[in-house]
């Protein structure tokens, strides 16, 4: 049996693998032998941080036990289920239908990442949105451009170390499987994308793209086939729908279709930009980051009247992004590339809205959330007449005036100097800037005007819950219909949506054998 030892580094030393490999073989008293990365994280508590790193060290006659990701198989004869949407929980439920002897088909509105590229210049260089190709839509879905945040580690969601190494088989790099906050980065996520569809194509899998859903036929309490754009008409057996949070027309489809749905809270707010020296003087205390640790993240949360506001997805030396799906509205996201090396650090700061906000929307039944949401969107777009974002600095968001000018910063199509008074809503742009006062006086640093707030990040979760069987995992009303990710209101990152598509395609299976 291996031992599991940990010990203590400085950055330089925990930067070099020969010596952390020596130093746990000395404490293990082995003159040789191999030292298996269990968790990695760093303690910046005081002045010098520290490299907490733990490990299982074996003897040199010892088998190293390596965790091993999907074991595929040819399924292009095998019965077929059809997966709606190839982001992470599509993706992942396609690989677990495969190891368990069925043949997924997914159908994705959008392009391959190749093409989906080019939409995406488009969109920073021209601000034209194309509604099925754009940061949400498309092949790996919001996940392609999300970063590739990896921080779930709850076994109690699924075989998270399985997850972990079949992105490791894909390209991702073998240190995720150790980092106590893991990241693939945006620059390495499209390649990644296309070689799990390759392992889905090679085991006998289908992936359809620009293959939007646009109605369900139904008869007797299930589906019986799925109408494609273009007039195509697929029958099926077995839908898992894994569209992701921002499918409107989805969620509008089973509203009209009486398939029953929830509005579900959510939370919205603005992306935060600062400075990445800025968060490292705050993070690491010291004038100079150095070479041998990595860019300081944040998590923040502070509560204002009753609710909670929040840092999200914090992305160290990234991007904002422009991730509206549709024409007429304004959406923002934040994404950072495998060395987090921009000079800026972004996070959307969010608060809490749940149905007492969406009230005015309540005519709009279980999509009132969605309703909230895209009139906020909307009146991003109405004031800047385009995809640049309203932005504000923050200390002129505090004292409630617009700014004479704004920073440089990361948001490629371009910034208005605006009062976010005017979009936000008054539960919103209230409780944002009574946080950002306490975490001013917390880290005075924190609250400087090179730092900006920009409008809106709205799309941290599904403002929708599609209900399913707590058993059987199928909607309640539609047996083959199987609700799944972040879409469908049970997941929230990449790794909790993979985790429930897994969860998904075992259900189907059962529901097959």
């Amino acid at each position: 049996m291996p031992q599991r030892l940990q010990l203590v580094f400085n950055p330089k030393q925990a930067s070099d693998e020969d010596l952390v490999r020596m130093q746990f073989l000395h404490k293990a008293g082995l003159p040789m032998g191999e030292v298996l990365r269990i968790k990695e994280s760093i303690d910046s508590r005081s002045r010098y941080p520290k490299v907490i790193i733990s490990a299982d060290v074996y003897a040199s006659h010892e088998k190293v036990q390596h965790e091993q990701g999907f074991r595929l198989q040819n399924v292009s004869a095998a019965p077929e289920v059809h997966i709606i949407g190839a982001g992470p929980a599509g993706l992942y439920a396609a690989l677990a239908l495969i190891e368990q002897g069925f043949k997924p088909v997914i159908l994705e509105r959008g392009k391959d990442v190749k093409r989906r590229r080019r939409d995406l210049a488009q969109l920073n260089r021209t601000g034209e949105v194309d509604p099925n190709s754009n940061y949400c839509f498309g092949e790996g879905g919001a996940g392609t451009y999300s970063d590739g945040k990896l921080y779930t580690r709850s076994t109690k969601r699924g075989p998270v170390s399985k997850v972990l190494r079949s992105l490791i088989e894909h390209g991702a790099p073998e240190s995720i499987q150790w980092l106590a906050h893991p990241h693939i980065g945006t620059n390495k996520l499209p390649q990644l994308v296309e070689s799990l569809r390759q392992s889905i194509i090679a085991a006998g899998g289908e992936v359809r793209f620009d293959s939007q859903v646009v109605d369900l036929d139904l008869a007797f309490g299930k589906i019986v086939s799925l109408s494609l754009s273009g007039g195509y008409l697929l029958p099926v057996q077995k839908v898992i729908l894994a569209t992701g949070h921002s499918a409107r027309d989805i969620f509008e489809l089973l509203h009209r279709k009486h398939i029953s749905i929830e509005a579900k809270p959510f939370a919205l707010g603005v992306r935060l930009e600062h400075s990445q020296v800025t968060i490292d003087q705050l993070q690491y205390k010291c004038d100079l980051r150095g070479p041998y640790l990595p860019p300081s993240s944040y998590s923040l949360v502070e509560q204002v009247n009753g609710r909670g506001v929040f840092s999200f997805c914090m992305c160290p030396g990234g991007i904002i992004a422009p991730a509206a799906t549709a024409p007429g509205e304004i959406v923002v996201n934040g994404w950072s590339p495998s060395k987090r090396n921009n000079p800026y650090a972004n996070s959307g700061f969010v608060v809490s809205v749940d149905e007492k906000d969406f009230a005015s929307y309540a005519s709009q039944g279980p999509l009132s959330g969605l309703a909230y949401q895209t009139q906020v969107e909307q009146a991003c777009f109405q004031l800047t007449g385009s995809i640049q974002a309203p932005a504000q600095r923050i200390e002129d968001f505090i004292q409630q005036k617009r700014s004479a000018d704004l920073p440089s910063n990361s948001y490629i199509p371009g910034l208005q100097s605006h009062d976010l008074n005017q979009v936000l809503p008054a539960a919103i742009h209230e409780r944002i800037r009574a946080a950002l006062v306490q975490l001013g006086q917390k880290m005075p640093a924190f609250r400087t005007n090179q730092a900006i707030l920009v409008a809106v990040e709205s799309r941290t979760s599904s403002p929708v819950r599609i209900p399913r069987d707590a058993e059987k995992l199928s909607h309640p009303g539609i047996e083959n219909l199987y609700p799944c990710g972040e879409g469908a209101g049970y997941a929230g990152g990449i790794m909790s949506a993979a985790l429930d598509g897994i969860r998904l395609a075992g259900a189907v299976c059962s529901s097959l054998a």
